[in-house]
């Protein structure tokens, strides 16, 4: 890969997650203080990213991969998404911002597949080269959330009241219009299916369904999607209960996050080896609980360092579940089925159990408020500590290692 391309793939990715990072970290605390959402509003309208998640596959399989190179779709999709951006930046309706933002993750959520098509197009050995393009994602959400609170200062107390925080979309559009654009220049990536019969179960995975018969990678299944319950009150509610607690440039310091999520990647490899994949999904299923309960009884004052410590634990949450578990998956299905079941685990996970788990956090947060009207976070955060404990007793009792996959890695 000549420097130019690298140039290129790194800048698509930064922007890729630019974009993402920019809106989403700080949509609870829009819908709350500009739209005056509901809890089951805002539930409804963050579970448009699982509803992008469920059609992102037939976007992919019934289009990309057989009618149009990937590049060239990538660029349309970001070009409407830009569009929808301003729309969202425009709106002063929660009923019309749900519209937008649904058709928005439509658009949205394919583009995430096929930045991966484009790159690994390129690479003739993706295992080294794959890395050092992705790490540029995460140094793209980083930087956004970085720019809403120490350079554009969207969050501060005084700009939230004053409804500054729909400049995001802004940001977030220009953005989406500029990956359009350079999206047009990307190398060539033709599809790569040309003829052959389509086949739903292919597209959606369903043929990794047999691998349920495996009493292991049952369990493992379904607790992938029990531990997106308490996964959705994190992406729902941090900010605005970030923001309510009184810290100070909330964005910024929730890109802690992401930092700890690519230290922690790194370590996966190392747990591995040493303590196999039982015990390294249970500590991430138990850094969800104690997040949680670190979220339940610190705040925005002397007890802050509790509120930091639990953003930082995302990178255990994250990787020692998800990384791993799609570690585990790759090596459960065999070469037959590794597409269709990393597919079906995308699908229970960011499909059905995050679906699940924003209606429960929106039921949540509108069920625990006080009198004046105010969010009983103590609560909100209880819930969801507890349905990640149990998820990981759930695992601990009933999934047998037969072996520790450490030559997966």
């Amino acid at each position: 890969m000549n420097t130019t391309i690298r140039i290129k793939l790194s800048v698509m990715m930064f922007l890729e997650f630019f974009i993402w990072g920019a809106w989403f970290v700080t949509l609870g605390t829009f819908l709350g203080s500009n739209l005056k959402a509901s809890g089951s509003e805002t539930a409804a309208i963050f579970s448009t990213q699982s509803w992008g998640a469920i059609i992102a596959p037939f976007i992919i399989g019934l289009i990309a991969d057989r009618y149009f190179n990937a590049e060239k779709i990538l660029g349309i999709l970001h070009l409407a998404g830009a569009f929808l951006m301003y729309q969202m930046y425009q709106s002063t309706d929660v009923g019309m911002f749900y519209v937008y933002v649904l058709s928005y993750m439509v658009l949205y959520m394919p583009t995430l597949a096929l930045v991966n098509s484009v790159a690994f197009n390129q690479m003739r050995d993706a295992e080294k080269e794959f890395a050092n393009i992705r790490v540029w994602g995460t140094i793209g959400w980083i930087l956004a959330g970085l720019s809403i609170s120490f350079f554009f200062h969207w969050d501060s107390a005084e700009a939230v009241s004053n409804g500054l925080l729909k400049n995001t979309f802004l940001l977030a559009g220009i953005a989406a219009l500029v990956l359009g654009l350079l999206s047009f220049t990307l190398p060539k990536t033709p599809p790569k299916v040309s003829e052959g019969k389509i086949r739903i179960g292919d597209i959606i995975g369903l043929d990794a369904l047999k691998l349920l018969k495996d009493k292991n990678f049952l369990i493992f299944f379904i607790s992938s999607i029990l531990i997106c319950i308490p996964l959705a009150f994190y992406y729902q509610n941090a900010h605005p209960f970030l923001t309510a607690a009184g810290v100070e440039n909330p964005t910024g310091k929730m890109a802690i996050g992401q930092i700890s999520e690519a230290l922690f990647l790194l370590l996966i490899p190392v747990f591995f080896a040493r303590f196999g994949f039982k015990k390294t999904i249970l500590v991430g299923m138990l850094a969800w609980a104690i997040r949680y309960v670190l979220f339940a009884y610190g705040n925005g004052g002397d007890l802050s360092f509790m509120l930091i410590t639990g953003i930082a634990l995302h990178g255990i949450c994250y990787d020692f579940f998800f990384v791993s578990g799609q570690i585990y998956t790759n090596s459960k299905a065999g070469e037959k089925y590794k597409s269709a079941a990393q597919g079906l685990i995308t699908l229970a996970t960011y499909g059905i159990g995050m679906l699940i788990g924003f209606a429960v956090a929106g039921w949540i947060t509108d069920n625990y408020k006080t009198v004046e009207g105010t969010v009983n976070w103590l609560m909100v955060w209880i819930i969801p500590a507890g349905i990640a404990f149990a998820v990981f007793l759930i695992f601990a009792l009933l999934f047998q290692e037969k072996n520790k996959l450490a030559n997966e890695i």
